[in-house]
């Protein structure tokens, strides 16, 4: 904000002498002085100056950070949606392709997990794309490569049920939770368990951080939606309205 604070005055500046504001490094000390006195005057009788610039470099910032996710998106468009591994959902054929970078452990992907289920389902013509992305600690890698596992042993079907199964756990996900959660929903425990071990699950762990690292994600949920990349969560209204606009580019 201080940085933004500080550009916006500098903008302000050459509302007030844009001689002064195009040479400010060669003043003189005199000449300085007398420049701040000027900008001070300036910016106490018309504050708007400042709000306009403001928004102006905020309207900027964001159009440039677009631009950078879009090249990014492009640049990894193969690792974000054909790495041959992560969970593929919903509609194969959907006109619309939403990946979400998430976290078992995390409050906000546990708040938006159904939401993101009801918006699929009540959709009807999106494919839905999961990137295990476990950052938040030992817990959260433990989940992920549980849900991978899962995924990897028994398939989607199996996968969907653990994945909400991980988002509703409210305790620690000890090796007996993880045991009892895998009998509980009929999986091949035996081989779940083992499998959590293997080099397959952490490879996938290491290349989803390793893309999350190069699309700068460092939260989650973290969504790809259409040709944007939307940190945070989003109420179901909100990812509603973008699909819509997506279909209307």
């Amino acid at each position: 904000m201080k940085r933004l604070f500080l550009s916006a005055v500098f903008a302000a500046l050459t509302v007030v002498n844009p001689a002064f504001a195009t040479d400010i490094i060669n003043m003189s000390d005199t000449e300085r002085d007398v420049f701040r006195a000027e900008v001070r005057a300036y910016l106490m009788e018309n504050p708007e100056v400042l709000l306009e610039a403001i928004s102006v470099l905020e309207d900027r910032q964001a159009t440039e950070e677009a631009s950078s996710d879009t090249a990014l998106l492009l640049e990894n468009a193969d690792a974000i949606y054909n790495d041959g591994v992560s969970y593929v959902g919903g509609n194969p054929d959907g006109d619309i392709t939403i990946v979400e970078f998430s976290d078992y452990r995390c409050p906000y992907c546990k708040r938006a997990h159904p939401e993101v289920i009801e918006l699929v389902a009540s959709d009807g013509n999106i494919r839905l794309i999961y990137k295990e992305f476990p950052i938040l600690g030992p817990d959260s890698l433990t989940t992920a490569n549980f849900a991978l596992a899962t995924l990897m042993v028994s398939g989607p079907e199996a996968y969907e049920r653990i994945s909400t199964a991980l988002m509703e756990l409210r305790g620690t996900p000890s090796n007996k939770a993880l045991i009892d959660m895998a009998n509980e929903h009929d999986l091949d425990t035996d081989a779940v368990m083992a499998k959590m071990e293997s080099s397959e699950v952490t490879q996938a762990i290491q290349a989803n951080r390793a893309l999350g690292q190069r699309l700068k994600i460092s939260g989650t949920p973290t969504f790809i939606m259409g040709n944007q990349l939307v940190r945070g969560y989003l109420p179901l209204k909100n990812m509603r309205a973008i699909v819509e606009d997506i279909r209307n580019e």
